[in-house]
């Protein structure tokens, strides 16, 4: 089957832009896609960086505007620190490009909000970046919940834990800075994984309570001196959400000093009739809770069972490589108006609904007591 090539810019060849780019050279394991990416330049200021996507073919370049000035490039990926997002992500969608935006979509609310009116005046297709949803065992507890078949429920949890942040030798960088990651911190990192469920199920909290914590004031800087670190590196939002009528006690945890964990992404729903338990502790586990005569936690292992198909084996395992192709295919196909029944990536709407979050957490910790959440109306477009 011929597929439709799409041309593809990315802005910042870090980490993400690297694991981005090796998503796309490797898309046809993708079986039931109508769309071929094609990676047709990069810009970083960084010349290290960019050495790594040099294959004598790409467009490389030091200045993001000579990217978006390209005809051939239609989508954007932008992963930046968040003190960039309002600037970039603006002037990607003024330029008539789509955009693939890292999370949090904006150092605080008031930019997330303003990035989400630009996307809506400018009518571009924007979608934030989240790729745990797309585990096997994430799309099972989501189809769960969505289900109705767990009857009242009792408890949501929802967290992403990692522990790199304990050695006190890990160089400072932009993330451990507010000017850079925001005074939100740990919330704008690994928050919008931690909220995209709920908020696609609409378990949207009334109400929350805040336990912020930070770790080392100083870090080396890589220079032989040391810098400062200002933000919150662990967060525990405790909040009441109303489901199904009833109000629910649902936990959201992101933690960048969770001793042991690695990179380790859970989501658990509990109800009265069932419940649904996953972690990436146990990435092929997922745990089910029956209520009969007695009550039993039965455990099932996944195989490769992904929302778009590929050419491997249901047998096999899912690992983050694939998550972040399953993100670009949900991402181009939803484009394509060709998604239908299976799940997308996180809207503006959503990622200004978690800047919400975020925000309630900063004034219930200074003021050491729960708060309203105050829900600002965006678009779901």
């Amino acid at each position: 089957m011929k597929r439709r090539q799409i041309g593809i810019g990315i802005v910042g060849g870090g980490l993400m832009g690297r694991e981005s780019a090796s998503a796309l050279a490797r898309w046809r394991a993708l079986i039931d896609v109508t769309v071929e990416p094609m990676l047709v330049g990069v810009a970083d200021l960084n010349p290290a960086a960019l050495e790594w996507f040099d294959d004598g073919q790409t467009f490389l370049t030091p200045d993001y505007r000579q990217l978006l000035d390209r005809d051939e490039v239609e989508v954007v990926y932008v992963a930046v620190p968040h003190n960039l997002h309002e600037k970039i992500y603006r002037e990607v969608l003024e330029a008539g490009k789509d955009l693939l935006a890292e999370k949090p979509f904006g150092i605080d609310l008031a930019a997330a909000a303003q990035i989400a009116s630009v996307a809506e005046s400018t009518k571009r297709f924007v979608r934030c970046s989240s790729e745990f949803p797309f585990l096997p065992g994430a799309q099972r507890a989501f189809q769960l919940a969505r289900s109705g078949h767990l009857g009242r429920l009792l408890e949501v949890v929802s967290g992403l834990h990692h522990s790199s942040d304990i050695d006190p030798t890990k160089t400072a960088n932009w993330k451990r800075q507010s000017a850079t990651c925001g005074e939100i911190g740990v919330l704008g990192d690994l928050g919008m994984h931690v909220c995209h469920v709920p908020l696609r199920l609409k378990w949207l909290p009334t109400r929350l309570y805040a336990q912020l914590q930070k770790g080392y004031p100083e870090r080396p800087d890589g220079k032989g001196g040391s810098a400062a670190c200002d933000t919150w590196d662990n967060a525990l939002l405790h909040t009441w959400a109303t489901i199904g009528g009833y109000e629910v006690p649902m936990r959201l945890e992101m933690k960048r000093m969770a001793p042991g964990a690695t990179n380790t992404w859970f989501f658990e729903v509990l109800g009265i009739d069932g419940g649904v338990r996953f972690s990436t502790a146990e990435p092929k586990t997922l745990w089910l809770f029956e209520r009969a005569k007695e009550q039993f936690w039965k455990r099932t292992e996944l195989g490769f069972s992904v929302p778009f198909k590929t050419i491997t084996g249901g047998i096999f395992e899912v690992g983050f490589s694939d998550l972040i192709q399953q993100m670009w295919a949900a991402f181009l196909m939803e484009r394509e108006g060709a998604l239908g029944e299976r799940f997308g990536c996180a809207t503006p709407a959503e990622a200004v609904q978690s800047q919400c979050l975020f925000a309630a957490a900063l004034q219930s910790q200074k003021a050491g007591e729960s708060v309203k959440v105050s829900w600002k109306s965006v678009s779901t477009s």
